[in-house]
Order: structure tokens, then C-alpha cells, then sequence
């Protein structure tokens, strides 16, 4: 040996970029939901304190209540399952989309050019997706709201912690506590949620987009004059407003899953989600019932830090995900 270097041949980046471009869903899907996740689960941690508190109080209350009493970590409690889970959920769920509107059009269903087509067409895309995905993500999403109600479930329990588990811990409980099946735990209102919420996401996108100037090829035209907004902002814009608005509509349904979640995982007595949407919306005394008005704002309560949440996530996960797709798009193609 000269202690030279060995020659390496020049490494052909055009290979990198036609696999980037291959895969463009995605890399897509999960550069922009690290960043979006990472920057609202605060907001989707609080919701769920929100949804199982059984007292009215203040987005600040609550928030200023968690930092005192856990810390910056309470707000954080349960990240790494998004964040491990998103590699698969986001890339799985944008695939299924796509794909599935690649069927109708190699089949030439609901192909016209049209505000209706597009959006049935997302819609279709959502639904596949939601239906699908959420068998999977069953078993993250029940650990997830284990671990942000960690102090609410062990109230429930007459348990003071000193220290709330960690997530393994918190999964070898459940499987402990209810075996295998423990971790499916309101898989029909998970099922149920997503499914619709999803389809709704996509079709309110899609339909937004094409509004908006976007063509079924993806291309970006020029927005109506009657918008004041740039034309980068526009992925931000759908974004937002179908992640809030898809959202306000399955918001009780959400709600309702969370409770019903909660109670098993404290090992209280099953009651059936229409007697809990009743319980929640009425009270719990069917003789002195709430005011109607009063338990649908129950029923909606941690809906404004929600909506703050997807505006924030959403907004972002779009706007990420062009910004990356049109990158791929530019890179140099084979000669």
C-alpha cells in the first residue's frame, strides 16, 4: 500500500434524483409531516386534556397547569409515537391516496375537469386511505392518548404518581391489563373517524385546489383575482381551512373515542359511545339533564386549540410537501 487513496468512479446523482422522483409521494409526505407533527403536537396534547377534563377551563389555564405540574415534557409526552409511526402512516396514507386516483383516471371514472369530479375523486382517495390506515394506527393513536392522560387515568384509578411510566411501560400495561386486543381498544370509532374525516380532508383539498387554479395534472394555474393572497401561500391556505373544517365536523365523534378510550384504560365500567355522547351532551343525571346548549359546547370544548392545531400542521404539511415536490421535480433528468 502507497497510502494512496483508491480511485472511486464519480457517483451518478441522476440515479439519486430518478429515485427521488419515483417515490415523490413519499419523501413528500414524510419530510413535511416531521416538521408538522413536531410543531403541533403541543396543541393535539392539549386538546386531549381538554376533551376528558371534567371541569370548564382556559387554554392558558390548562397550559400554564401542565408546565407547572410536569414541565416543557408534559406537552411532549408521547411525541416519539407520531414521530416512529409517520414513516409509515403519512407515506402509506398519501400512497393509497394517489394511487387510487390514479385508478379512476387509467379507468376514466369521475375525469372531467370539474369542481365535482376533483373533489369526489379526493374524497374517494381519503376514504381508501383513512379505512386502511387506521387498522394500523389503532394501536399508536390509543398509546398516544394513554400517555398524554397518564395523570387523568391514574386520578381515575386512586393513584397518585410519582412518576408516569414511559411508553413501553404504558404498552406493557395495556397488554397486561387487556392482552393483545387491549391495543385495538376503540377501533370502531377509530375506524369510524378517520375514514370519514379523512375523506373529507382530501375531498375539501382537492376541491379547494382546483378553485384555486390548480389542473387535475397538478399544475399550478393562476389564482382568481377575487383571492389577495400570493400564489405560494395557496397549499397553506387549503390546507388550513380543510383541516379545520373536516376536523369541526368529526370533532364529537373524536371526542367521544377519547372518553371511551379513557374509561377502559382506567378500567372503569364500558359504556357504549351513544351513551356517552348522551352522558357527555345531558349530564350524567337523566332526571336533571343539561341544557342542550350547554353540552353540545361541551361536546365541542378544546375545539379552538384544535383548530389552532390544524391550521399550524396542516397548513404547513401542504406547504412542505409542494415546496419538496416542485425540488424533485427540478432536479437534472437523465440526458
Amino acid at each position: 500500500m502507497d497510502g494512496t487513496r483508491p480511485f472511486l468512479p464519480p457517483y451518478d446523482l441522476t440515479e439519486v434524483n430518478e429515485l427521488l422522483r419515483r417515490n415523490k409521494a413519499v419523501v413528500c409526505a414524510l419530510t413535511a409531516s416531521y416538521v408538522s407533527t413536531f410543531a403541533g403536537y403541543p396543541l393535539d396534547s392539549l386538546k386531549s386534556r381538554l376533551q376528558t377534563t371534567k371541569v370548564p377551563i382556559t387554554i392558558p389555564t390548562l397550559a400554564a397547569l401542565v408546565y407547572r405540574e410536569e414541565g416543557i415534557v408534559g406537552f411532549y409526552r408521547g411525541l416519539w409515537i407520531p414521530l416512529m409511526t409517520i414513516s409509515f402512516v403519512r407515506a402509506a396514507s398519501f400512497t393509497i391516496y394517489n394511487r387510487t386516483k390514479e385508478y379512476c383516471r387509467d379507468r376514466d371514472i369521475l375525469c372531467r375537469n370539474n369542481l365535482l369530479d376533483v373533489g369526489l375523486t379526493g374524497g374517494l382517495g381519503g376514504a381508501m386511505s383513512g379505512a386502511l390506515i387506521s387498522f394500523c394506527s389503532a394501536p399508536f393513536e390509543l398509546v398516544k392518548v394513554r400517555r398524554q392522560l397518564e395523570y387523568t387515568i391514574a386520578h381515575s384509578k386512586g393513584i397518585t404518581l410519582a412518576k408516569p411510566p414511559n411508553t413501553i411501560e404504558a404498552v406493557r400495561d395495556i397488554f397486561r391489563t387487556s392482552g393483545f386486543a387491549g391495543l385495538y381498544t376503540g377501533l370502531r370509532l377509530h375506524f369510524v373517524r378517520d375514514t370519514f374525516g379523512t375523506a373529507l380532508y382530501f375531498l375539501e383539498y382537492d376541491g379547494m385546489r382546483h378553485l384555486l387554479g390548480r389542473n387535475r395534472l397538478g399544475e399550478q394555474g393562476p389564482i382568481p383575482s377575487w383571492l389577495p393572497i400570493h400564489i405560494s401561500l395557496v397549499p397553506f391556505v387549503c390546507g388550513s381551512v380543510s383541516g379545520v373544517t373536516s376536523w369541526a365536523l368529526i370533532y364529537p365523534l373524536d371526542v367521544v373515542k377519547t372518553k371511551v378510550q379513557q374509561r377502559a384504560l382506567a378500567g372503569e365500567r364500558y359504556r357504549t359511545p351513544w351513551e356517552t355522547l348522551i352522558r357527555l351532551v345531558r349530564g350524567p343525571d337523566p332526571n336533571t339533564p343539561k341544557p342542550l346548549v350547554a353540552g353540545i359546547a361541551r361536546i365541542y370544548r378544546g375545539l379552538g386549540v384544535s383548530a389552532l392545531r390544524s391550521v399550524t400542521t396542516h397548513g404547513l404539511l401542504w406547504t412542505l410537501f409542494d415546496f419538496v415536490s416542485r425540488y424533485i421535480d427540478d432536479l437534472p433528468q437523465k440526458s
